[in-house]
């Protein structure tokens, strides 16, 4: 059956704040309101215009999500916590959509954020049974068990299978880690701006073979947001149509039965990826040949590699063929994770499926103008999360029109803030702050010392 056809749903507004390592001297409440209130800074809405409230993070107790957006004001509106592990930023981009192309909201604000602790996830109840338990049991049952993080098993056992299967060598994975590490250099906003060479990433320490540390994604502090308006909400503001972002195609899928064919490939969601993102195309109207730009969920440098094959962006079995082709990167096919990917901009796990959106909303308005892949009509994202939830999503400017360069300086003129967000990561002043709180409906109680805590990180 043909899908139906959705209202128009558009990204007004984004922000984020810098990824960092996990020390515990942040707290979620300062990023979630750094990142809230640059995405209404960026989309020019005030709190009060704001119809619905969607909360995303995985580590925290119930209703964060309030004490998060009761910093913004207290209006009643409705606010939704959304946990589905690491594709939950952008499962709450999907639950805007939907509510926005259903016409149950005309504008809603949506929060990732995410406070982690150092090294390797851990689950923390141990006195039930996990979630993606029947994985890892698959896993013990088909390729043992190792001591390495149990998450780099899974991802470094579907490499190996890629590599038994198709042919693809340890420095095809290395490569695809050199890659996201280069290009995070020109993201102000990555936890890690080092680039390396191949034989640095080899030559790392091995963690699962053939996954070496500057293969793995870091864990991460950080906060991302969003807010998604509909084709009423913008037909009032003509003068934002050339910033708005049209979600041309979405698709959220779960797990099909081939989970537990045995291959550890299949284990790691290939058909709910492959699905997502055959849905989000066609609702799109756009082939993948069409797309110049992804944004990639590279928890592991094995996980791009069969998502590459999974999403068509390389024929099937030869997705180590486009990266030694470089097709991945700048003068290639298409460029794949210019952010410098969940590898080297790091992963606080609410906040991902965000960010990733907001680099190609950048992207699209050619406000990345330090990375941009000029020409652009289309863009692509990805985001996986095991246990499990694929969202693939497409995305197309307003006016139908390609990406091209816009000069920092105007971009500056334009939103008001003196600065491009897309390649300077600053912060906001506290009028700008006050500009965009309820104000019907604020509690400074509720907001604490909050506000000064962040703008004293700027």
């Amino acid at each position: 059956m043909a899908p139906k056809q959705k209202a128009p749903c558009y990204v007004l507004g984004v922000g984020m704040t810098k990824f960092i390592k996990p020390r515990g001297k942040v707290d979620y409440t300062e990023l979630g309101f750094e990142a809230g209130i640059k995405a209404m800074l960026d989309a020019q809405v005030n709190y009060d215009q704001i119809d619905a409230g969607i909360a995303c993070y995985c580590y925290g107790d119930s209703t964060c999500g309030q004490r998060v957006f009761y910093q913004f004001g207290m209006t009643t509106i409705p606010i939704y916590n959304v946990n589905n592990n690491c594709s939950t930023g952008s499962t709450g981009l999907h639950l805007a959509r939907t509510m926005i192309a259903g016409g149950m909201a005309d504008a809603v604000l949506v929060v990732g954020f995410e406070k982690m602790f150092p090294g390797s996830l851990q689950s923390f109840f141990n006195d039930r049974a996990n979630p993606t338990g029947t994985s890892a049991e698959m896993m013990k049952a088909t390729r043992g068990i190792t001591n390495a993080p149990g998450a780099a098993q899974m991802f470094g056992n579907a490499g190996r299978e890629y590599m038994e299967k198709y042919g693809a060598k340890a420095e095809d994975f290395a490569e695809i880690g050199r890659v996201n590490h280069e290009h995070s250099k020109r993201n102000p906003y990555s936890q890690f701006q080092d680039e390396y060479t191949l034989e640095q990433i080899m030559k790392a320490p091995m963690i699962h073979a053939p996954l070496t540390k500057l293969q793995c994604c870091p864990t991460s502090d950080g906060g991302a947001a969003a807010v998604l308006v509909s084709q009423a909400f913008l037909d009032e503001r003509p003068h934002l149509k050339d910033q708005a972002i049209l979600i041309a195609g979405q698709s959220l899928c779960t797990d099909g039965a081939s989970l537990f064919s045995r291959s550890a490939i299949d284990l790691m969601g290939y058909e709910m990826n492959k699905t997502a993102c055959r849905n989000a195309l066609t609702e799109a109207g756009v082939t993948v040949d069409e797309v110049k730009v992804v944004e990639l969920h590279d928890c592991f440098s094995a996980n791009e590699m069969i998502v590459i094959d999974a999403l068509g962006l390389s024929e099937h079995g030869k997705a180590h063929e486009a990266v030694r082709r470089g097709d991945i990167t700048y003068g290639g096919k298409r460029v794949i994770n210019p952010s410098g990917g969940l590898i080297s901009k790091g992963h606080p796990l609410g906040a991902s499926g965000i960010a990733q959106c907001a680099e190609l909303v950048w992207h699209l308005r050619g406000w990345a103008n330090n990375r941009l892949v000029q020409g652009t009509t289309a863009a692509l994202q990805h985001n996986l999360g095991l246990g499990g939830a694929a969202v693939v999503t497409v995305y197309k400017r307003a006016d139908g029109k390609a990406s091209s360069s816009m000069s920092s300086e105007e971009i500056g003129q334009k939103n008001g803030l003196g600065y491009n967000p897309a390649v300077e990561a600053k912060g906001f002043t506290k009028s700008q702050v006050d500009r965009v709180r309820s104000k019907k409906a604020r509690s400074e109680w509720a907001l604490q010392d909050v506000e000064q805590k962040v703008e004293a990180r700027f």
